[in-house]
């Protein structure tokens, strides 16, 4: 099977490992993202291409999904898959696409932004018990006011109605946002269920005045009167239950549902290889992560982004204005020294802080975030990928794949293949680039036998245009895509 080769470009995408010996150099943003086309903003939802890959059969097996988060192939060997905005879970016949079932989650409150039906898991005794967790944020005020709040709920399916019932919420309260929800959860090899909460958007957009969480850590007091707020930015660690697990790591003095901490956006998760637990996680300008879970760990966000190097990131604290924030104007790249505390990554000394495993893309200081073909829409050219989900291939169907990791992105509308060591602690060559295409790839599942990846594509939304520039104009959007392995042996 032939691959699509890296792109060659300046761009410094190491390992922990590889940093100490590389010096990190400069990226020119021109050749990244830049071209003569102008910015494609046109919203169309017709499917324009299907992405292709060499050794891949591509087609598109069901469409019209409403903002589709997470796919699962079920254990009775269906797609199963969370509609955010939906509010549904869809179940889909993955040899015709038919839509077989249809089940709605009235609860879910969905109002804009990246709030909703989240993330979804099977009990790995499902066949026998038909449990299914499922996570979403819910309106805790029964009044007019909103009070937006996340919970994990387990549910009974009934494969004869094809309905759920006997919900029994496994925990709620959690913080609920517009931004940076998370709510990917898988379970481990040890039976827990693992669950990611994101830092709610803080300190930024709309949301720059409010102060992030992600390294607060819960008293013992408010573990006891079941208060979460302290659990924004972190890996939850649960009991199928909901209670917390004997042998959870004890931070600050304090057990809790907390796994790791110190987490930004983390919207990919996965056991890996080794039996151990890996994230995919948002990084602001720069330096999306890749992330090797251990038990206590603290990932260093808002203090860190990427490596603690002082690369083209500095922990701009605008709630630290006070009462004086919402009078300045939020300008992330000419922010006001006199008003808000800035503090560089070298100043974070946690005896616990832990590197990622890669970043996506570690840049040199001066680089030039200004520089840009993306018009209204600069973000989408910043040196990131959006990593939106993590899964294991764990077949020896397509050579060479067995043990990698499969990462997807967003805006850079590319699947990454990515080879760890046999520590995973870095990566054991360069990650190779799939499916390239003007999608926004959401998450993805693989067939039984390891032949078929199904894809899903975000319904909306911007992506790094294949001529250079950002678009909107989305090939395939809201849809399930199959890449089936042409096995010419078989």
């Amino acid at each position: 099977m032939s691959t699509l080769p890296i792109l060659a470009i300046e761009v410094s995408l190491v390992s922990p490992a590889m940093a100490q010996n590389q010096s990190i150099t400069s990226i020119s943003p021109s050749s990244l993202f830049n071209s003569n086309d102008s910015e494609n903003t046109t919203s169309d939802n017709t499917a324009l291409k299907i992405p292709s890959q060499n050794g891949f059969n591509s087609s598109v097996l069901a469409t019209n999904f409403s903002e589709p988060l997470n796919i699962l192939y079920g254990p009775d060997g269906l797609l199963w898959v969370t509609e955010r905005v939906g509010k549904t879970i869809t179940i889909v016949d993955p040899i015709n696409g038919s839509k077989v079932n249809s089940i709605p989650i009235p609860e879910v409150h969905q109002s804009g932004g990246q709030d909703g039906l989240l993330g979804m898991a099977f009990d790995p005794n499902f066949n026998n018990n038909h449990h299914i967790y499922v996570a979403y944020t819910y309106d805790n005020d029964s009044s007019d006011q909103l009070e937006r709040l996340t919970k994990i709920t387990r549910f009974t399916y009934d494969p004869a109605s094809g309905t759920i019932d006997k919900p029994l919420d496994l925990i709620k309260g959690l913080q609920g946002s517009i931004d940076h929800n998370s709510g990917r959860m898988v379970f481990g090899n040890d039976g827990k269920l693992y669950y990611t909460i994101g830092d709610q958007g803080k300190n930024q957009l709309s949301l720059y005045c409010l102060n992030i969480e992600a390294q607060s850590l819960p008293t013992a007091e408010e573990v006891a009167d079941q208060n979460w707020t302290a659990y924004q930015g972190k890996v939850l660690r649960i009991n199928p239950d909901g209670s917390i697990p004997d042998d959870n790591p004890e931070i600050n003095g304090v057990q809790s549902h907390i796994f790791t901490y110190g987490h930004r956006n983390p919207q990919g998760l996965v056991v890996g290889p080794n039996g151990d637990l890996f994230v995919a996680e948002h990084g602001p300008n720069s330096d999306d992560e890749v992330n090797h879970l251990i038990a206590g760990g603290n990932y260093g966000w808002p203090y860190v982004a990427g490596y603690k190097d002082d690369q083209a990131y500095q922990y701009i604290n605008w709630s630290s204005a006070g009462n004086e924030c919402p009078k300045i104007k939020y300008e992330p790249l000419n922010p006001p020294i006199d008003k808000v505390t800035i503090t560089n990554e070298s100043a974070f000394n946690a005896a616990n802080f832990i590197s990622p495993v890669a970043t996506f893309y570690t840049v040199p200081a001066d680089y030039n975030f200004s520089e840009h073909n993306c018009g209204q829409l600069a973000y989408i050219c910043n040196p990131t990928v959006a990593p939106s989900s993590l899964d294991l291939y764990t077949s020896d169907y397509i050579p060479g794949w067995n043990g990698t990791l499969l990462m997807t992105t967003l805006k850079a509308g590319k699947i990454f293949q990515l080879s760890l060591d046999k520590n995973g602690t870095s990566l054991s060559k360069e990650p190779v680039e799939l499916f390239h295409s003007e999608n926004r790839y959401r998450d993805l599942a693989f067939s039984p036998d390891g032949s078929t990846l199904y894809v899903i594509t975000d319904s909306s939304g911007p992506a790094q245009a294949i001529g250079g520039g950002a678009t909107t104009n989305l090939w395939n959007p809201g849809s399930i895509l199959v890449f089936k392995y042409e096995d010419k042996t078989k």
